[in-house]
């Protein structure tokens, strides 16, 4: 009994330990943008700091959300990110898709999405704990944020202002404004933004919350 108790215990403080390091977290715009480190879908360790003086885009993707899948579907995403690097801004998509759940891809599926779809990432993140998600309160899949040159974090938010449901499949993008494109010139130009805060739409980001 007094052995059954300690595990009990044990598993209970791993459990309320878990779920602190779970916890979504909500950075704020205009302020430094929270470092990380994660695996790309090459096996190589990719940190925030490695883009020091350069400015980064972070895409949350799920290539089986219906958002995500109609932005790639007719090249939404793809000319966002053309647009993006062609200023020479780095574009990390990021997949925190726990494993077995939906979106989770290995490495080499990873890649086989980014060549059959001509997207443009600078890298694919496969963030399977979560962890950056969690760091910068990514809930859906597309959500974007936007960081400059110095690392301040200056717009978090939905890729453009069409919104989620029925309104988002019948709309237009070229009718919509793009939060991240119409953006792009002041962030190389470090400057606050327009508009720095918006909610993103689509799905909901698989994390392990169990």
């Amino acid at each position: 009994m007094k052995l059954f108790l300690n595990l009990l215990i044990t598993l209970s403080i791993t459990t309320a330990s878990y779920a602190a390091e779970i916890k979504l977290q909500n950075p704020a715009t205009n302020f430094q943008a929270p470092n990380f480190s994660v695996i790309n879908s090459y096996g190589q360790m990719i940190k925030l700091t490695d883009f020091a003086g350069t400015p980064v885009i972070l895409e949350w993707t799920n290539h089986e959300c219906p958002y995500v899948a109609r932005h790639y579907n007719e090249n939404n995403m793809q000319r966002v990110q053309k647009i993006a690097q062609d200023a020479g801004i780095v574009w990390l998509s990021i997949i925190s898709s726990t494993p077995g759940d939906q979106g989770h891809v290995n490495p080499d599926k990873a890649n086989a999405l980014t060549a059959s779809r001509g997207a443009r990432p600078s890298h694919v993140l496969l963030d399977e704990s979560g962890k950056v998600g969690m760091l910068y309160g990514a809930k859906t899949t597309p959500h974007m944020y936007m960081i400059d040159a110095n690392g301040i974090l200056r717009y978090k938010g939905a890729i453009d202002d069409i919104g989620r449901g029925m309104q988002f499949f019948n709309a237009a993008f070229e009718d919509a404004t793009n939060y991240v494109s119409s953006q792009v010139n002041d962030l190389i130009a470090k400057k606050s933004l327009a508009i720095d805060v918006t909610t993103a739409y689509g799905c909901s980001v698989k994390y392990n919350y169990d």
